[in-house]
C-alpha cells in the first residue's frame, strides 16, 4: 500500500505539514510520497493533469491519500472516480467546488481577461514569485464534480478561520458523505500549521482506526 501526499495550489513538496507527515510516518516505518504536482510546468496545471499523475505513482495498488486545499480536491477526487483504489482519505481544507468558486472570487471581468489572452499571474509561495497559469486550469476544473463524494473512510480537516476556502465547503461535503466521512474543525486559518503536533495527533487516530500501519 502506498501513502501519498498532494500539495496545495501554488505550493510543493517542502510545505510544512506534508514534511511534518512525513516525518511522523517515517518513525512508524512507512514512506509518504510528495510529488511536486508543479512538474513539468507550473503553467500546464490542472487537475486532470494532477490525476494522471497519481495514476501514475500509484499504479494497481491501494493508497493512502492526503491532500491539502487543491490537492485536497484532487484526492478526493481520485478516490471518487476510481473506486476501491483508496484505502482512507485525508482532506485539509480542501477547495471543493473549485471551478465555480474560483471564477466567483476573481470576478467576471478577471476571468474573461484570463480567457482572452490564455494566461494569468498568480503569487507562487513554493518558488517565490509570481508565476503564470494557462486559462486551461480554471476550465478544466469546471469539468470535475464540485463534490467528489469517494466510498473510503475520509477524514477532513478545515479551519474555521479560512479566507481561502470557505469552511462550509466541507461541512457541506461531509454531509453528503453521511457516514463516510469526519469532519474536524479547527479555530485556525487555511494553512492549519499553528499546531502541527494536534493535527498530527488527530491525522494519526484517523489512521489508526482505517488504514493498517505498524505500531512504533
Amino acid at each position: 500500500m502506498r501513502y501519498l501526499w498532494l500539495h496545495g495550489f501554488a505550493s510543493g513538496p517542502t510545505s510544512s505539514k506534508g514534511q511534518f507527515v512525513r516525518e511522523r510516518l517515517r518513525e512508524r516505518g512507512i514512506e509518504l510520497e510528495i510529488p511536486d504536482l508543479n512538474e513539468p510546468a507550473f503553467f500546464d496545471l490542472t487537475v486532470s493533469r494532477m490525476l494522471a499523475r497519481v495514476d501514475a505513482i500509484a499504479g494497481g495498488e491501494e493508497v493512502v491519500l492526503f491532500g491539502s486545499s487543491l490537492g485536497g480536491f484532487t484526492a478526493a477526487t481520485w478516490a471518487a472516480t476510481r473506486p476501491g483504489r483508496t484505502k482512507a482519505l485525508v482532506l485539509l481544507a480542501p477547495a471543493f467546488d473549485l471551478g465555480p468558486r474560483w471564477a466567483a472570487r476573481m470576478g467576471p471581468q478577471e476571468v474573461a481577461r484570463w480567457r482572452s489572452t490564455g494566461r494569468a499571474a498568480f503569487d507562487h509561495y513554493a518558488h517565490g514569485r509570481k508565476e503564470e497559469l494557462a486559462f486551461a486550469f480554471l476550465a478544466d476544473a469546471a469539468r470535475h464534480e464540485s463534490f467528489p463524494l469517494p466510498r473510503c473512510p475520509t477524514l477532513v480537516i478545515q479551519g474555521t478561520r479560512d479566507d481561502v476556502v470557505d469552511p462550509a465547503l466541507a461541512r457541506e461535503f461531509v454531509r453528503r458523505m453521511e457516514d463516510r466521512a469526519q469532519l474536524v474543525e479547527l479555530a485556525e486559518g487555511h494553512e492549519l500549521t499553528a499546531d502541527l503536533p494536534a493535527l498530527w495527533r488527530r491525522i494519526d487516530e484517523f489512521l489508526a482506526a482505517h488504514a493498517a500501519r505498524p505500531t512504533p
